[in-house]
């Protein structure tokens, strides 16, 4: 498990390994809104020689005020995504490697969100990321899982060039009972007043996740956008294959 919170992992680890014994679960730092940390553990995770099968991008930050990462790039446009890009980039060789070696199919996925249909109308704002004054939270957020099916779908591309035995898809997980919306008190109040009740929890909302990254009906699919375990339609600009190649050569330039 990569984890920015350490503590909270030693929690998380402990509650795995007690129902599943026979279980074995690492945990290494890593925080998804900077370069550096996920440099650092691509680097640590490579050097340890381990096989890689799956990679779920899951990292998240939602509706959050405006502010910039370390790296100088709007918090959930950095997090959401540039970190994913990055940290897929570096892991690549070693996912192909791993495919390669045990002939058993590598997959990658993205966990985004139904908000990939409300984005800025223009859907990434390539020239605006990091505009204060234009800045919205909500549209912010639309954008940077716009950008997480955008990745998917283009990386499935350049794998099936490359003939490797590796899929890439996305999903929307399901409105989920959990601390996302901590940046908006009250909205967040309310949620978990009656979210019991009417949002999925966090077992039913890992269900789609571990049905992409594990179900034998997904062997051979890619560029898909998931959604209750099933392949689901995502917006217009998510299948825009020109706005997917302009978004990868821009992550690119933001992380060389």
């Amino acid at each position: 498990m990569g984890v920015r919170n350490m503590a909270a992992a030693a929690t998380v680890k402990e509650a795995i390994v007690k129902e599943n014994p026979t279980a074995k679960v690492d945990v290494m730092e890593l925080d998804l809104s900077s370069m550096a940390s996920v440099k650092k553990f691509a680097s640590d995770f490579n050097s340890a020689g381990l096989p890689l099968n799956i990679l779920i991008n899951n990292a998240g930050v939602m509706a959050c005020p405006f502010m910039l990462s370390q790296d100088k790039i709007e918090m959930q446009f950095a997090t959401n995504h540039v970190g994913h890009f990055l940290l897929t980039n570096l892991l690549l060789e070693t996912l192909k490697s791993t495919a390669k070696q045990s002939n058993i199919e590598g997959r990658i996925v993205n966990v985004s969100s139904e908000a990939h249909r409300f984005p800025y109308k223009e859907g990434i704002r390539f020239d605006k990321i990091n505009d204060k004054a234009e800045y919205s939270t909500v549209y912010a957020y639309g954008q940077s899982k716009l950008a997480n099916v955008l990745h998917a779908n283009e990386l499935t591309g350049r794998l099936k060039e490359d003939g490797v035995q590796i899929t890439a898809n996305s999903l929307h997980p399901g409105s989920i009972n959990t601390d996302l919306l901590r940046h908006h008190s009250i909205i967040n109040g309310i949620v978990k007043a009656v979210g019991k009740y009417l949002l999925k929890n966090v077992e039913q909302g890992a269900a789609t996740t571990c049905y992409v990254a594990l179900h034998p009906q997904v062997k051979g699919v890619s560029g898909e956008y998931f959604s209750d375990s099933n392949v689901g339609k995502p917006s217009t600009l998510a299948k825009d294959t020109e706005l997917a190649k302009k978004l990868w050569e821009f992550s690119m330039s933001l992380i060389n």
